[in-house]
């Protein structure tokens, strides 16, 4: 059985880029461009993971998070924060928000499936 994996991110160049790459290894991906449309897509597709950007319009990833780990039937799902701020102590205040963990932009797009792989292993 294939992994389902959210894609929550506006930036429609990393979206397509990453889905293309979990396509290929095997993964079923689902794409939304904004963390509204991300909370929506998660508890419908009930996803094993979610790559959630950090900065978007509408909601933002830190408030998408809350949303989902604070409902019952989502807050079991793991959610990694892709951000381009990876800065020092952002690892707490991820984890501090309901993440996961988190992954810093640029992504290597030769470990992404890595990454995706040991997180999922971990499930």
């Amino acid at each position: 059985m294939s992994h389902r994996i959210l894609i929550i991110e506006d930036n429609t160049v990393n979206s397509s880029l990453f889905r293309e790459i979990l396509d290929f290894h095997g993964y079923e991906v689902s794409v939304a461009c904004n963390g509204e449309k991300g909370v929506t897509l998660a508890r419908e597709l009930q996803p094993d993971l979610i790559l959630m950007d950090i900065q978007m319009p509408i909601m933002g990833g830190i408030t998408a998070a809350g949303i989902l780990k604070g409902d019952p039937e989502t807050s079991g799902m793991k959610i990694i924060a892709v951000t381009s701020f990876a800065m020092w102590g952002d690892e707490e205040k991820f984890a501090a928000a309901g993440f996961d963990g988190y992954l810093s932009k640029p992504i290597n797009t030769r470990e992404l499936p890595g990454l995706v792989k040991g997180i999922l292993e971990d499930i």
